[in-house]
Order: C-alpha cells, then structure tokens, then sequence
C-alpha cells in the first residue's frame, strides 16, 4: 500500500501554480479513467498515455483509474510511458497496475470520496475526485454505462451523457437519429440476435437480396463497436458466414452497410462557452496496404490523415454545418468527431460520430484541432473546463 497516492500530493512546480478555478479552494481532482472490458481496451490505454503527458498538472491533480479486462477498478500508476504500444501489441491496465485491490466509487451525490479497498486490510480513503475523463472505447464505457454510474455519483465527466452516448455507440439508432433528422446515411440492414440463430439461412437470403440492390462488397459491423474491430469486407455470397461469425464475437447485433464510393472526411466538434463548433475537416486518403480503413492501418501502421483536407471552401463550410447538427441532432455535449463520405455526385453522407475519438497527439481529432488553433494541452484544458461547468442530472 505504500506507492498509493495522497490525496494532498501537489503536482510538479507547486509554486509556480495558478489560482484554482472560480468555485474550487484548491486544484480541481481529475480522475482519468481508461481500459475497461471492451476490444478498444488497449486504444484507450494509449489515449490515456497521450492524456496524463499532456495534462496541466499546476491546474489539476490527476488520478489515474484503469479499469481491467475483466471490469476491476485498478490503482495504476502515473506512469504513461509504460502504456505504449510495444512490438505491434497494444497495451494494458495490468501493465501500469501495482497493486491487488480495487477503486470504489461512491454512489452517493453527497459524497465524492473515491476509496481504495483490499482483502484483509482497511480501506483506504484516495481524497474527492470533482470530474472524470473518461477515455473508455466501446461498450462498457462508451456507450452510456459508465455516463449512468457517474450521473448516479453526481460527478461531472467530459464529454456525451447517457443517452447520447448509448445512441452514439449503437450504429443503427444512430443512423436512425440522423435520418429523423434529415441528415443523409448510406444504406444499411440490421442482423438482430434472434433473427439469426432463428433462421440463418433468411438472414443470408435478406443479406443477398440487399447486395442485389446496392452491389457487393458488403461491409458486416458489429453495430456496437468501434475502432474496426470485427468489420470484415465481403464480396460475394460465399464470405458473409466468416464475416457474421467474426462480427458477433464483439456483438451479437450487427449492421450491414453498402459500399460508398467517395472520399472519407472527419470533422471534429468542440463545444465551446457559446456552443458546438466545428474544426477544419481531415481527409482519409485510400489505404493501398489494407482492404480498408481497419485496426491495424488505424494504430498500429499509422495511417497517415490529410489535415486539412482538401476541400472547396463551400465543401468545408458544408461538412462543418453537417457535422454540427449531427452533435445536436444526438445532443451530445463536449466533443464529437463525425465521420462522412464524400460522394461523386458532391453530396455529403454521414456514416457515423464518435463520441470519445482517438484522442492521442496523432490522433485525427486533436489533429483538427491543432489545424483549427486549438493545440493538444488546451483542447484537453477546455474539455476539462466544460465539465466542470456542467451539473450532472437532467440538462
């Protein structure tokens, strides 16, 4: 228990810190939380890595919570140069965890004290946290699970709450948000649980027939998922079987998408004190290594973006406007990167937001960001800064 950290820790250069916020006698308590039990378990270890080197540690204290594979709340050190991605293997929470026992956070709105507890020894009380960052990926953390344990907490975290997290992460009611609200999609199926280990052999038929509208490839999702992990390519009848089975091992509820032939665009959002605003777009060139976009040409070869993209001035205009209504349209707060494609025809067509993106240095939503003056250090200062100005509860 002797490497826990104390609550009253000052962080580097204590002297040359400024005056706390308005509201706060003391440095605001940031807890980064980051793991957890999702495929993206390891994306979120190198965000993290990427945000406790960036933090403004004479402004904030900084706790660092990993959640395992397995849903423990761990006690990890501060220490992200153990949290990088080593010989083309992710890393984990166990790398940066020292110790058995597990955080506990209060469900208690009156009582924000986070506690750290171990078999056969006294809990140990870890000091108040005043906002979490949460840099979770996938379900279990993104997707409005760990948004409803903070609201019941009554501690105020960045980024999306409950339900525009849950509709963020769900690939078919985010489409059905957009569409409700007159944003263009790309078309889709949904495969729901029951229908196929009811009948495959319907499902196979459906999935043909809609190839037979739109054209092969088909791209087989795991509709709640993210980082690539589980999307397969299929280009013909014989390759859906493999693609179905790769995708619910993520998810047993999958969406099924037409190709779209354009260029990929981002564009970051970013609320600021007047409202969301939008950043310069990104384009993804095409990948000529990878049959498409997936995991391994996202983070670990690097695919590079182009920032800005090369866009018209209507264009940027165009998918700056987009990617703000998709925000509202999800009502999401703090951050969103909306992902589009350009078609040939010059129409625009969301294929989906994230609401808590790569958010390493590299990354394509700091990148934006930095294009648009926001650097690294004062986007995650902002972000910070928002939800601390946002009470927990309906809003």
């Amino acid at each position: 228990m002797s490497n826990l950290p104390s609550p009253q820790s000052p962080g580097p250069d204590e002297s040359a810190a400024p005056p706390a916020p308005s509201g706060y006698a003391r440095k605001p308590r940031v807890a980064v939380v980051f793991g957890g039990r999702s495929s993206e378990h390891g994306v979120s270890v190198v965000t993290a890595a990427s945000l406790l080197r960036a933090i403004d540690r004479t402004k904030y204290d900084v706790l660092p919570i990993g959640i395992t594979g397995e849903g423990r709340w761990a006690l990890t050190a501060d220490a992200p140069d153990r949290m990088a991605i080593t010989d083309r293997t992710m890393p984990t929470v166990e790398q940066v965890t020292d110790e058995e026992g597990a955080v506990v956070l209060p469900v208690d709105p009156a009582n924000r004290e986070v506690v750290y507890t171990e078999t056969g020894a006294v809990p140990k009380a870890l000091g108040e946290v005043d906002v979490v960052f949460p840099l979770l990926h996938g379900p279990y953390g993104e997707d409005g699970t760990l948004q409803g344990l903070l609201e019941l907490s009554g501690v105020p975290y960045v980024g999306a709450g409950v339900l525009a997290s849950a509709v963020g992460m769900d690939k078919e009611y985010m489409k059905r948000v957009f569409t409700s609200f007159g944003l263009a999609v790309g078309p889709y199926t949904v495969v729901r649980p029951r229908e196929w280990d009811r009948d495959p052999a319907a499902v196979r038929d459906r999935l043909v027939g809609f190839a037979a509208e739109h054209g092969w490839p088909l791209f087989v999702k795991p509709a709640r998922g993210g980082s690539s992990f589980g999307i397969s390519k299929v280009d013909g009848p014989e390759g859906l079987d493999e693609a179905i089975a790769e995708a619910r091992r993520h998810d047993p509820k999958l969406v099924v998408e037409a190709l779209l032939r354009g260029r990929e665009i981002e564009c970051g959002v970013l609320e600021f004190e007047d409202g969301p605003r939008a950043s310069v777009p990104a384009e993804i060139p095409p990948v000529t290594t990878h049959a498409f976009y997936d995991f391994e040409a996202k983070y670990i070869d690097s695919a590079e973006g182009i920032v800005p993209a090369p866009l018209t001035p209507e264009q940027t205009a165009e998918v700056q406007r987009l990617a703000v209504a998709a925000f509202d349209a999800v009502s999401c707060e703090g951050l969103v990167r909306a992902d589009f494609f350009l078609l040939d025809s010059g129409e625009f067509v969301i294929n989906e937001i994230n609401t808590m993106p790569g958010f390493t240095p590299i990354s394509m939503y700091p990148r934006m960001w930095q294009e648009s003056g926001v650097d690294y250090p004062e986007l995650v200062d902002r972000l910070i800064q928002a939800a601390l100005r946002r009470s927990t509860g309906l809003r």
